[in-house]
């Protein structure tokens, strides 16, 4: 073998995750390490892979689609047919994200509000009881 595997020690310190993040992703067929015994080897292959579902799950994206999106790099297309496929779930997935963005802004907004009126009110309060003491 010429080309440089790593162990899944390996992998989890390179990558950041755990060793059953690892054989999640293998179980839901999203990795393909070699098997030699209970040992797993991973190519560069894999690495790339895991560095795309990574990226995908920062993103959001469904591990359902980030496996469909891995599947079409083999089209014999020049990833034509991914890259299409990835541009148009990244574009749907971006415009979630920004409406949630623009949500979660407004509910910002709207609490900054209400804690501002209870700070005047605590206020309004504590200048009532001091003036009854």
């Amino acid at each position: 073998m010429t080309e440089k595997t790593m162990t899944i020690r390996e992998m989890c310190d390179a990558f950041q995750v755990t060793p059953r993040t690892l054989r999640f992703y293998e179980a839901k067929e999203l990795l393909f390490p070699i098997r030699e015994g209970q040992k797993r080897l991973f190519t560069r292959r894999d690495r790339a892979r895991l560095k795309l579902i990574l990226r995908g799950k920062r993103f959001g994206f469904s591990l359902e689609e980030i496996r469909q999106l891995l599947d079409l790099y083999n089209m014999g297309d020049a990833q034509l047919t991914q890259l299409s496929r990835t541009f148009e779930v990244a574009k749907d997935r971006l415009r979630d994200m920004e409406e949630q963005r623009d949500e979660l802004n407004k509910a910002i907004a709207e609490l900054k509000e209400q804690m501002k009126w209870g700070e005047e009110m605590i206020a309004s309060l504590r200048q009532e009881k001091k003036a009854a003491e």
